[in-house]
């Protein structure tokens, strides 16, 4: 609706379209408390929203004098203004109003935060999460980065094919972050927000379907989703605790979504490009085979090892000594790790308890410690204390 209405009013107008949007939802809790959810609450939604744009254009004295004298001449004398709501129209806006937020004249950090709270409704604390900052530092961003779309004037239409590449990048970078988000929610009592993952595919659904964005990091990085998506419902088990991989039960992953995965990922190897999206897919398809081959392990090191030289990251560094501990020894894997020195990160500690169980479990239990006292979800914190105990009760015997 925001990506429609600015559409509409152009980006000058974030504001209002935020604002617009922002007391239709108020509207809804109101009324839907009240009276129940209504059986089409999408069409609801769309309706109260065009009604409050249309109540907006009438009573605003700055519309009167300005925007609606523009609006107009583009309408059909005898007509009124058309605030098109329809599903097509959505679906373009979004796409329009990716690629507009994502202009090379706006910081990169700022293109990615501006698109995740523009057109996938993230808080300031969730972007702060995915970036590892502070609320503060998310807020001066995107006020920065609104401010700067209205002083360059950059409109909302269909981008040309060099700015479609020149801006790729950071569109896809926008829907890594928006599904990571959903995967392994930081900001909310939950380890899993299935919701902000289907919202990352669908998007990266609309790229892989258009010509001009059907390109291999498009691909796969919808095939690096699906793979994740397909074990959702291993990955916690009925009281919403986090399962380890080893532990996930088989039978409950998702075998279409694991194919569609491979569809993807065979379409983006439709030329000699390689993206970190190409080598994460990789990794993620090889988790697809739960037997604990060494094979499987070596291919999946191997993988990791290409990541890191393509582009490093400390978490690839922290995921590639576990597929180090499977493929060669947990020692060797506890060295590289520890070599890390990532102490301000719950997965640092919760990989070393993992790796130094069997090894030393007197260290191994201090590691799971350290990670209760960092664990941000209470599903994290039951995880942590079902594995101490379990380390407790085998050091007592």
């Amino acid at each position: 609706m925001v990506s429609v209405l600015c559409s509409l009013f152009g980006m000058e107008h974030i504001e209002l379209a935020e604002d617009i949007v922002s007391d239709t939802f108020l509207a809804a809790t109101e009324s839907w408390s009240a009276r129940g959810v209504p059986e089409n609450p999408a069409a609801w939604l769309y309706v109260v929203a065009r009604n409050k744009t249309k109540n907006w254009l009438k009573r605003d004295n700055f519309f009167h004098r300005q925007l609606l004298v523009d609006l107009r001449l583009n309408t059909p004398e005898g007509e009124e203004i058309e605030i098109d709501l329809s599903a097509r129209n959505i679906e373009d806006s979004q796409l329009a109003m990716i690629f507009a937020v994502c202009h090379p004249s706006i910081p990169a950090e700022s293109q990615v935060g501006l698109a995740l709270n523009l057109l996938c409704g993230f808080g300031a604390q969730e972007i702060a999460d995915a970036y590892l900052t502070s609320k503060t530092v998310i807020y001066k961003r995107l006020s920065r980065a609104k401010e700067k779309l209205k002083e360059a004037g950059i409109k909302i239409g269909q981008p040309t094919l060099p700015e479609m590449n020149e801006r790729l990048e950071a569109v896809l970078k926008t829907l890594y972050l928006l599904f990571s988000e959903g995967y392994y929610s930081t900001s909310h009592n939950t380890v899993l927000r299935k919701e902000l993952c289907v919202e990352a595919m669908r998007l990266n659904y609309l790229l892989a379907e258009q010509p001009q964005t059907d390109q291999p990091a498009v691909n796969a990085l919808l095939a690096l989703m699906c793979f994740h998506s397909s074990r959702f419902d291993a990955r916690t088990n009925d009281s919403g605790e986090l399962l380890l991989y080893e532990d996930q039960d088989e039978t409950r992953w998702d075998r279409e979504l694991i194919g569609r995965g491979e569809y993807y990922l065979h379409r983006s190897a439709a030329s000699l490009v390689l993206t970190r999206y190409h080598l994460e897919a990789a990794i993620a398809y090889w988790h697809t085979h739960k037997e604990d081959s060494r094979e499987k392990w070596e291919n999946i090191l191997g993988l990791y090892n290409q990541l890191l030289i393509l582009e490093y990251s400390p978490m690839a560094a922290l995921n590639r000594t576990f597929a180090l501990a499977k493929a060669r020894s947990k020692q060797e894997a506890i060295r590289e790790a520890e070599k890390l020195g990532l102490t301000d990160n719950y997965f640092y500690y919760l990989l070393l308890g993992n790796l130094y169980t069997h090894v030393d479990d007197r260290k191994a239990l201090r590691h799971y410690e350290t990670a209760l006292k960092q664990a941000n979800t209470p599903a994290n914190t039951s995880f942590m204390i079902k594995h101490m105990e379990q380390l407790k009760r085998h050091l007592n015997n």
